[in-house]
């Protein structure tokens, strides 16, 4: 029998769709949904799922975002034969984003049997969402927001992705809040450090996706639910990314500040109160 449900799948699906590219946890989320369908948090079968399903996501991406990743990809294949080409921003941004992505690789790796294990606690999702508000708050207070996606270097790139690993080892903190914080502390506006994190998740995520894989449907997840979730996800993302890109134009991360903060103590209540099972 399969660790999940069709059923199951779709609702996962929806809440990594809604919840993977705004910066409130997509992986915290999802342990409180399988948490309230008494789903167990830390079975490996789940979190492969979990990594799987963010496929979908990412594809979402990649067709959200075609023409700038056609962009930027053909700029990459041709500066590998034409020097000229090498001066384009395009061409040194596709080298950044693969490189941004080699420490949270290596250390993916390294803190694998943590990651699956004691830090895929509820407990730990919470005081990560909570913490994870207060950077974010002081993130949008801080940045100047004067720099736009033109102006990015790779410095910033590295920060950025490196701030990956944040949302890697404590499920709650959120990529997506982690990378968009630490792109608004280097002054980059609102805009430039959601696309910014958008792109910089596309490797990271897509190589978690087919890593887990194998742990996912050998370990008691069947192709239906993961197919399901997947499909969902994309669907639901795609709306997701088209709303975000709209709403920072002209919004601070407040809303997502709050929300976590209201998520967070509401989860260690029912923590505490035995509800939910850490």
């Amino acid at each position: 029998m399969s660790a999940i449900t069709v059923g199951q799948a779709v609702v996962l699906g929806v809440v990594e769709g809604v919840t993977e590219f705004l910066p409130v946890s997509s992986t915290g989320h999802l342990k409180i949904a399988e948490g309230l369908m008494n789903i167990p948090v830390d079975d490996k079968s789940v979190v492969g799922f979990s990594a799987v399903i963010q496929v979908g996501a990412i594809a979402a991406v990649l067709v959200y975002f075609f023409k700038d990743i056609k962009r930027i990809v053909s700029a990459w294949f041709r500066g590998l034969t034409n020097r000229e080409e090498r001066y384009h921003h395009d061409y040194k941004f596709a080298w950044w984003v693969i490189y941004a992505t080699i420490p949270i690789v290596l250390v993916g790796l390294a803190a694998k049997p943590l990651i699956d294990g004691p830090l895929a606690s509820l407990w730990v999702v919470a005081g990560s969402l909570i913490a994870g508000s207060v950077v974010m708050w002081c993130a949008d207070q801080m940045g100047r927001h004067k720099r736009g996606e033109d102006d990015t270097s790779f410095k910033d790139a590295m920060l950025v992705g490196c701030s990956q690993i944040l949302a890697l080892l404590f499920p709650g903190f959120s990529r997506s809040g982690a990378t968009m914080s630490t792109a608004l502390i280097l002054d980059l506006d609102r805009v430039a450090a959601t696309r910014l994190s958008f792109f910089l998740g596309i490797p990271a995520l897509t190589g978690a996706g087919i890593y887990e894989l194998k742990d996912a449907l050998g370990a008691g997840v069947g192709a239906a639910p993961l197919a399901v979730g997947t499909i969902v996800s994309f669907v639901v993302a795609y709306a997701s990314i088209a709303w975000l890109l709209k709403f920072v134009a002209k919004h601070s991360f407040n809303a997502f500040v709050i929300y976590r903060i209201v998520i967070g103590a509401g989860l260690i209540a029912l923590l505490s109160s035995g509800t939910l099972s850490s």
